[in-house]
């Protein structure tokens, strides 16, 4: 099989693995009456143990070896607040809204990349980010329909995981791939409990006891097939298969709460996604220019 077909296919599965956490987090808060914090808290802890169980007790000294303990520790603080506030959302609103809201965030970070990079977007890229941003507004409708605050819990959400990508991009060859995923953990496992643990409840069935933990798994294994995809191929080849996280989003929904997205959030969804895929293409048409530019100057000198 190609390597660009095995990312493909590592990437849907990543997204759908994404979206099977998101939906047990949803029953378990919503239907099951489980704190979030006692949801988040299990996510990463579950993840870390996974961790610790596949590549054993002694490759955990390793992970603590960074270069960057700054960087990585404020990478971990936006994962965690990524994934809380996104928790938090999703017991009010439909997972389709939720996920199309997320979409923004590469388009955020293109937006934010020139101020904290310094690589600034042309206006090719600029318009795309500011339909992006209308297409967001098309699914919230504010002043259309009654604004329920979730959506701002959404809002940060997806704030957050830009902010998590672009302290990513800049930690990127600078920490092995599993110092980076296990550092994304320690804030959520350690300040995690202080909240977690207050409000505990105990899951009253073995299928929610399934539940809690599956959380870290899904979560954890998700982030080691989405590491892998980029690994196999260009991100630009990969990227433009995150927005299969839609259509998994709103199988889900469906399957297992019975609701299906309205038109609105589909035609926004539809923009944010035509949005994000215009800015995939916008920069490898960037990222081709610059190479042919530094091959013209090579040759020249």
């Amino acid at each position: 099989m190609p390597d660009r077909l095995k990312a493909v296919l590592l990437m849907c599965t990543a997204v759908s693995l994404f979206s099977c956490l998101d939906a047990t987090a949803k029953y378990l808060g919503s239907f099951q009456g489980i704190p979030t914090s006692e949801i988040v808290w299990a996510r990463f802890l579950g993840q870390a143990l996974l961790m610790v169980i596949i590549f054993g007790p002694r490759s955990v000294p390793g992970w603590f070896r960074t270069k960057r303990p700054g960087l990585q520790i404020l990478r971990s603080v936006f994962m965690v607040a990524t994934t809380a506030f996104n928790f938090i959302a999703i017991q009010y609103l439909r997972l389709d809204q939720t996920i199309s809201i997320a979409f923004l965030a590469p388009l955020l970070v293109a937006a934010l990349a020139g101020p904290l990079l310094g690589e600034y977007v042309g206006w090719h890229r600029a318009m795309a980010i500011v339909s992006g941003f209308l297409g967001v507004l098309i699914v919230v409708r504010p002043g259309i329909v009654e604004f329920h605050p979730a959506f701002l819990a959404s809002l940060v959400s997806m704030t957050a995981y830009a902010l998590f990508m672009i302290v990513t991009r800049k930690l990127s060859g600078i920490d092995p791939p599993l110092v980076t995923l296990f550092y994304a953990l320690i804030v959520g496992v350690v300040v995690g409990g202080f909240f977690a643990i207050p409000e505990w409840v105990w899951p009253a069935t073995p299928l929610n006891w399934l539940l809690l933990l599956a959380t870290g798994a899904l979560g954890g294994l998700g982030h080691y097939l989405l590491i892998h995809a980029y690994g196999l191929a260009p991100a630009s080849s990969v990227s433009p298969f995150l927005y299969f996280q839609l259509m998994s989003m709103v199988a889900l929904e469906y399957v297992v709460f019975g609701d299906s997205p309205d038109r609105w959030t589909l035609i926004g969804s539809g923009v944010v996604i035509a949005s994000g895929i215009y800015l995939v293409h916008r920069e490898r048409i960037a990222h081709r220019d610059s190479k042919d530019a530094a091959m013209e100057q090579q040759a020249a000198s």
